[in-house]
């Protein structure tokens, strides 16, 4: 009698670890008041670097009813075009990708700003980014 043929177990996806932060719009500085407004996530493995934005105009507005919205929609695709790369990014198009993550999660004192970074493992670093946007933003 033979034995059945077996498959191999699935092997676990491969893990990686990733870098994020909030990105923040804080209209009033002095105040310290803040709208998580999007999510910049790099992944070194991969060399991943995106970001997922939202502005909740309504939410920005009740820290600060003269908030500058249109300042903040721009520094915002701002943001996106430094992850995308490419022409839009300007000087920091030639950059590595971790080091316009560095750049961008530098702190500063601005109306759009980084939070802290923080690390994870993922093994799917688009579908992690969609997840921390989801339940740090929307």
């Amino acid at each position: 009698m033979t034995e059945p043929i077996r498959s191999a177990p699935p092997t676990p996806a491969e893990l990686h670890d990733y870098e994020y932060a909030v990105i923040r719009a804080v209209p009033r500085v002095e105040r310290g008041e803040c709208v998580n407004v999007g999510v910049l996530l790099y992944c070194r493995q991969s060399s991943h670097l995106a970001a997922r934005t939202h502005l909740d105009q309504a939410r920005l507005l009740a820290l600060d009813p003269v908030a500058d919205v249109s300042g903040v929609r721009r520094a915002l695709q701002g943001i996106e075009a430094v992850c995308a790369g490419g022409p839009l990014a300007g000087p920091a198009a030639s950059d590595s990708p971790g080091q316009r993550f560095r750049w961008l999660t530098a702190p500063r004192s601005a109306v759009v700003q980084p939070g802290p970074v923080h690390t994870g493992l993922t093994a799917d670093p688009e579908t992690e980014l969609r997840r921390l946007f989801d339940q740090l933003v929307l």
